[in-house]
């Protein structure tokens, strides 16, 4: 069925861009969706006739949601939205049963393979519920296009829209978009045959299918040579790799609110001359803030004299607690800190400060006070964070940059690229970072920021959506 006045553009995600929290008298209130997925969407704003379709996350969505009615732009911050309210259950199975605990741990290459996973009955009662999950959204998708529209499926949590979709309204052009690593074949034949297959020749529903590096691309495509017929199909590839809002972050990063958390974290940085490494990240077990604390400890042994001269700012917002396995990993990151503090702190220096509570003013902060900056991972599709330091820094920032983070592409050159399961060689990378001349430093920096921001999220964002129409 097509929409009589429907949508020329759609954009399909699990998180939207706006939240609802209720208050105790029953009103609701909308704030603007976090996670950077929103932030590099914001651009479907100037698109006139858009529409977002989304999850309901909790019971204030659902009750904003009003049984799946679109939401008038007027009331969620700019775009037009339509929420979805999927069984709770259902819904659980799906985000947390399937895409957080088996898709992202595929792609991020996560399990302790002689113990996970086991794909049970269990697995396969939440993998109906993924289908379901999906063919929600394709309904939804279905119902708003106009005829011949454009619409942009994001990320893994939505496999299987773009054939779903594409069975209910051929005439749509059809996109989506991996904001994840991509699993080399090996590792995503982990997946139950049957599950691997649906995966794939769901997104090759697509006309187009979207990467953040070309590392990923030729892993999807090489999934696809090994495990079905007629490989990629018809189905193009292309690389977008997202960069950082530089006039935005310059401009918040300026704000009166950010000078005040920037006041604070001078004080408990402590003395003026102390150099400042900084992490700012999720405890996503993806993003290996454990191995980073490990070699900030073994460049305090290595090198004494780094001992109440440099202070370690560790940002570490709690991700996905509902999950056992991220409350431990949460746990060990803050046991650790503390862990490094009793053995090197002294009455006028806390080796490692730990903010776990998100505030987006506070990590601006951090970024422009950074003389290093840490990011890590394990396995990252980019990491914004590694693109927006350079963007920010007051005076120069080294970065620090693993070698599996997808921005190491575009910024390997001027960072010092690390394997992330070394900790003695991060740690050699933190000293040389340290000891870097201020000029070089400073040049490496803007260099840095150019190729930081050399797609931003609005070309990042209308560069797709002309492609797809073309």
């Amino acid at each position: 069925m097509v929409a009589e006045h429907g949508a020329e553009v759609l954009v399909a995600s699990n998180r939207g861009p706006v939240s609802y929290a209720l208050a105790d008298d029953g009103t609701l209130t909308a704030k603007r969706g976090g996670g950077g997925l929103v932030s590099g969407l914001s651009a479907i704003g100037p698109e006139a006739g858009a529409v977002w379709v989304c999850a309901a996350l909790g019971d204030a969505d659902r009750r904003a949601a009003g049984g799946g009615r679109r939401l008038a732009a007027e009331d969620t911050g700019g775009q037009a939205v339509r929420m979805l309210d999927i069984d709770a259950t259902v819904f659980h199975n799906a985000y947390n049963g399937v895409a957080n605990s088996v898709l992202w741990f595929v792609h991020h290459m996560l399990y302790q393979t002689p113990l996970e996973p086991s794909f049970d009955a269990e697995f396969r009662s939440q993998w109906a519920s993924y289908r379901s999950y999906n063919a929600a959204f394709a309904d939804a998708l279905a119902e708003e296009a106009a005829r011949g529209a454009a619409v942009l499926v994001q990320d893994y949590h939505l496999t299987l829209v773009p054939g779903m979709l594409r069975e209910r309204r051929p005439d749509l052009r059809i996109g989506h978009f991996s904001h994840t690593p991509w699993a080399p074949p090996e590792y995503f034949r982990l997946l139950p045959d049957d599950v691997a297959e649906q995966v794939l020749r769901g997104m090759l529903g697509a006309d187009r299918l979207g990467f953040l590096t070309s590392r990923w691309a030729q892993a999807f495509a090489r999934c696809c040579e090994e495990l079905l017929p007629g490989g990629v199909g018809s189905t193009e590839l292309a690389v977008y790799g997202l960069g950082a809002d530089a006039e935005f972050l310059r401009e918040r990063s300026h704000r009166a609110d950010v000078a005040e958390r920037m006041a604070a974290l001078r004080e408990e940085i402590g003395g003026a001359d102390r150099r400042v490494i900084v992490r700012v990240d999720r405890t996503e077990l993806s993003k290996n803030i454990v191995r980073g604390l490990q070699a900030y400890a073994r460049l305090l042994r290595q090198h004494p004299s780094w001992r109440e001269r440099v202070v370690h700012l560790a940002f570490a917002y709690p991700s996905r607690q509902d999950l056992a396995v991220y409350r431990d990993y949460t746990a060990e990151v803050r046991r650790l800190a503390d862990a490094i503090n009793d053995e090197f702190g002294t009455p006028g220096w806390r080796p490692v400060i730990l903010h776990v509570k998100d505030d987006f003013a506070r990590s601006l902060a951090a970024y422009r006070l950074a003389d290093v900056a840490l990011v890590n991972p394990i396995r990252d599709g980019m990491n914004l964070v590694a693109k927006e330091i350079p963007v920010v820094s007051d005076d120069g920032c080294a970065l620090v940059l693993s070698r599996e983070a997808g921005a190491a592409a575009e910024l390997g050159e001027d960072a010092l690229l690390i394997n992330p399961y070394d900790i003695e060689s991060t740690a050699t990378a933190l000293h040389e970072a340290l000891v870097m001349e201020p000029h070089e430093r400073a040049e490496r920096t803007k260099r840095l920021a150019a190729a930081a921001t050399a797609l931003p999220p609005q070309a990042w964002f209308t560069s797709q959506l002309h492609a797809l129409r073309a």
